[in-house]
């Protein structure tokens, strides 16, 4: 009897205990319900094209829910070329389009409202490529060859200016537009001497079909800052909150791609993109070359997304000179850097 009656007493001495740890647990779980419930802010986020190295970062957040744990519901699409998704994104069809910000100045001349306010890949990326073994490595090495481009390229505006710094012009060069579906076919297949793209996106492409190497435009001082995100000047100031999380969220993610998980990156692509039938070797060789394409002397040691003013100095100076833009220009009309952290 005295052993049960001190087990008693010991029983009755813990049950306050007890009962205080068994209502923190259910306050632990309630909170923990409350934040799964917690109502998700939704983004749709239109990219440029299909899937491609590039798009690593924003796939890599969605698959590790990073988005989500800062309460973001990102719906990533797949675009159809960078000026066709900064149309959608200006008639309000997508909240942030990821496309090359060199289109940003020829848009807004003719009404877009459309600001940058994240810039990842800050060098000027545009390319022709040319067989690995062509004695072709200048502007002016391409007197009478063939370069096949698509209309719609971000290369467009700067064919002309291009071939004059090799002192060319499309009569000394067969400059031939196709379908861009067409592009890769024509290039593959011999039926032009260079292709103009961009290096990140083509040269990985190419190694399978037509080893090549990459002259670049920037070597003739064509400067076109290339991939970043950009919204309306409603939407940077409606949903200022949301978009300075997901900027975060998006460095977050390159710089662990870029801190040694490069194969993650190109796996996450995979996972979100299933159906899409992609080649990780491929995915990998681009982002690799995409993260080579962040820096330039001005933004060096800045921020993932921060953006210079003395960078867009150069790119809108080669627009003018190119006849993309006319004069007047400033270069705060084109972007901000009131969301990066």
């Amino acid at each position: 009897m005295g052993i049960l009656a001190k087990g008693g007493r010991v029983a009755r001495s813990l049950a306050p205990a007890l009962g205080l740890a068994a209502g923190l647990l259910a306050g632990l779980a309630c909170g923990a319900a409350a934040a799964q419930d917690k109502p998700q802010e939704k983004l749709v986020v239109r990219l440029d094209f299909s899937p491609w190295g590039v798009h690593a970062a924003m796939h890599l957040a969605n698959e590790k829910g990073w988005f989500k744990a800062e309460g973001l519901d990102v719906e990533v699409q797949d675009g159809r070329g960078s000026g066709n998704t900064l149309q959608l994104v200006n008639a309000g069809q997508a909240d942030i389009g990821q496309i090359q910000l060199g289109l940003l100045p020829q848009a807004r001349e003719k009404g877009a409202m459309v600001t940058s306010f994240a810039g990842f890949d800050r060098r000027t990326d545009l390319a022709v490529l040319v067989d690995k073994a062509s004695p072709i490595s200048k502007v002016s090495d391409f007197a009478g060859k063939s370069i096949v481009v698509f209309a719609a390229s971000p290369w467009a505006p700067f064919i002309d200016y291009w071939l004059k710094q090799g002192g060319l012009d499309r009569s000394k060069v067969n400059v031939m537009f196709v379908d861009p579906s067409a592009l890769w076919g024509t290039y593959t297949a011999g039926r032009a001497d260079g292709l103009m793209s961009t290096e990140p996106s083509a040269l990985p492409v190419a190694e399978a079909a037509r080893p090549s190497k990459a002259i670049l435009a920037e070597d003739v001082g064509i400067a076109f800052p290339s991939y970043g995100l950009v919204a309306t000047e409603k939407t940077l100031a409606e949903r200022k909150d949301a978009l300075k999380k997901l900027v975060a969220v998006q460095q977050k993610a390159w710089n662990y791609i870029r801190d040694g998980h490069v194969a993650e990156g190109a796996d996450a692509i995979i996972k979100q993109r299933p159906d899409a039938k992609l080649n990780k070797k491929v995915l990998e060789e681009q982002i690799r070359l995409t993260v080579d394409f962040f820096d330039t002397p001005a933004t060096k040691g800045k921020p993932i997304g921060w953006q210079a003013e003395a960078d867009w100095t150069k790119a809108l100076t080669a627009m003018e000179a190119a006849g993309a833009v006319k004069p007047g220009w400033k270069p705060s009309d084109y972007y901000t850097n009131d969301l990066v952290p």
